[in-house]
């Protein structure tokens, strides 16, 4: 068998560059990862799908496209504007595909403005249309809202329902609303149709918490919130840790004495965590922003090599990684505060204690559930050491 005859199914992601609602949308980082990211590895998670295809017309896109295991393909200009198609791009797509011989049965159309894209949900519709159950599938949610509109005049009237009569939500019969997220098909019949919906069509319910579609910044907030909260956790992967001091391997407060000296409380936990990573061959760094003879001590102590004074992490961190010949996408850095936001952006596990800052919860991969000098670095520790 060929590797051109082992593809059934294929999932194309269309993914441009050019959004004004959000600018560098498709790789804005729900969750710590770019949605691009998240799409493809939704894709390969599900278990169906043999090559997961991103089109675009943008650099960086491709870049985080490859890096989690995606084909990409070219997306040609005039297929790239506000007003192109999504239709046109997958249609592209299988086009280059069937030029190396490529020709997929079933075809997987997802978008990457959906951040929450259930993995077993996509293998659900990729089911129904390999067993010719449905000519297409789609990702919809279950809804009991009452749809309104406004006439001509302005005037409100009511749609699918009748406004005299209230029924209890057990007394009506449900509504789907397309969530985005992904639609199934068999290829030909998508080529003779030029659309998604074409023959028999079915529904796959997902969550409602998965619904979420990215138009605009408010919607991007709301789905960085409540990435740590939908998506389920997942093995830590990282080879290297990074971390800040204070509000990590400390509560953030500070003794000082009358002669100006500070002191700092630390969890022993904390510190049996990091001898079990430097057991486990695990490199590991501080770096810290404070120049304080405490910071360096701790570092000592712990046997961790230690970067303190640092105005610009980010610097020192490329730098760092450059020396000891360490790949950032498989680091881990574990921070607390803005100013930590900047070499967490650098690393392919940017990581949060429980009590950081709105914007750290925000930008972080995975939020851990302690707080900083209670415990977080012991947590990560384990995390790490359980995913080997």
């Amino acid at each position: 068998m060929t590797v051109t005859d082992a593809v059934d199914t294929v999932a194309v992601i269309p993914a441009r560059g050019g959004s004004k609602g959000v600018p560098g949308k498709n790789v804005a980082r729900v969750g710590g990862i770019p949605l691009i990211s998240r799409a493809v590895h939704a894709a390969r998670m599900s278990g169906v799908i043999d090559l997961v295809v991103v089109s675009t017309d943008d650099d960086a896109i491709a870049s985080a496209a490859r890096g989690a295991g995606a084909r990409v393909v070219d997306r040609p200009a005039d297929i790239s504007g506000d007003t192109a198609t999504s239709e046109s791009a997958v249609l592209h797509a299988l086009d280059a595909l069937a030029a190396d011989g490529i020709h997929p049965r079933v075809t997987a159309f997802l978008q990457a403005t959906s951040p929450f894209i259930p993995s077993d949900a996509l293998a659900e519709a990729v089911a129904l249309v390999r067993d010719a159950r449905a000519d297409c599938a789609f990702a919809a949610r279950e809804s009991y809202e009452f749809v309104w509109r406004r006439d001509a005049d302005g005037a409100a009237a009511a749609i699918g329902h009748d406004a005299a009569r209230r029924p209890r939500r057990q007394e009506r019969e449900p509504h789907y609303v397309e969530t985005g997220a992904f639609y199934v098909f068999t290829t030909d019949g998508f080529r003779r149709a030029g659309h998604r919906f074409f023959g028999r069509t079915e529904i796959v319910e997902v969550p409602e918490a998965t619904s979420i579609e990215i138009d605009d910044p408010g919607q991007l907030r709301a789905a960085q919130a409540l990435a740590h909260l939908v998506a389920p956790a997942e093995p830590v992967t990282a080879t290297v840790v990074v971390t800040d001091f204070d509000g990590v391997h400390t509560d953030d407060s500070a003794w000082v004495d009358a002669a100006g000296t500070e002191h700092v409380r630390v969890s022993r936990s904390d510190g049996m965590g990091v001898a079990l990573l430097r057991r486990a061959g695990v490199p590991m760094l501080i770096l810290s922003t404070e120049q304080n003879a405490v910071v360096r001590a701790r570092a000592e102590k712990l046997r961790v090599e230690v970067v303190h004074g640092v105005e610009d992490k980010a610097s020192v961190l490329r730098q760092w990684a450059l020396e000891k010949g360490v790949d950032l996408a498989d680091a881990a850095y574990l921070g607390n505060d803005v100013n930590d936001l900047p070499a967490m952006a650098l690393v392919g596990w940017p990581i949060a204690v429980a009590d950081a800052h709105a914007d750290v919860l925000a930008a972080a991969r995975v939020v851990l559930g302690r707080c900083g000098g209670d415990g977080a670095v012991r947590e990560l520790a384990d995390r790490i050491l359980a995913a080997r």
